[in-house]
């Protein structure tokens, strides 16, 4: 049984940091490419962030340069450090799994369907 659970999110002042975590087991983790995606209240979810199983990384235009995306492959752990926090980028965080690592481009990892597994989310609130 595959499992995904996020941990770090919580409230924090616009200009601030966060680091979310997703444990993941019962997978190969290391075969899996790790996405983190956002979802805001009354919006659709949407890629932030992904690092696949060749650990190249994509990310979505909004966060490009604040932040970033790593994983520890001994650990079944993907991280997401938030850093520069802004008011719009409140929302529920949600890493996923993706089995079909060989492609590239952002574009394919930026759709939700590519995705395997899901975990139920952490929220992130910054208060501007």
């Amino acid at each position: 049984q595959v499992q995904l659970v996020e941990s770090g999110g919580g409230l924090v002042q616009a200009g601030g940091s966060l680091r979310l975590s997703c444990a993941a087991s019962g997978l190969s983790f290391g075969d899996y490419a790790m996405g983190w995606f956002r979802q805001a209240p009354g919006k659709e979810r949407e890629f932030v962030a992904v690092i696949r199983s060749v650990p190249s990384t994509y990310y979505a235009d909004s966060v490009k340069g604040r932040f970033t995306i790593s994983r520890d492959n001994a650990k079944n752990t993907v991280y997401l450090q938030m850093n520069s926090l802004k008011a719009e980028d409140t929302a529920v965080y949600y890493c996923a799994a993706a089995s079909r690592t060989y492609y590239t481009g952002r574009s394919y990892y930026a759709d939700t369907h590519k995705y395997d597994y899901w975990g139920q989310g952490t929220q992130v609130a910054v208060s501007s």
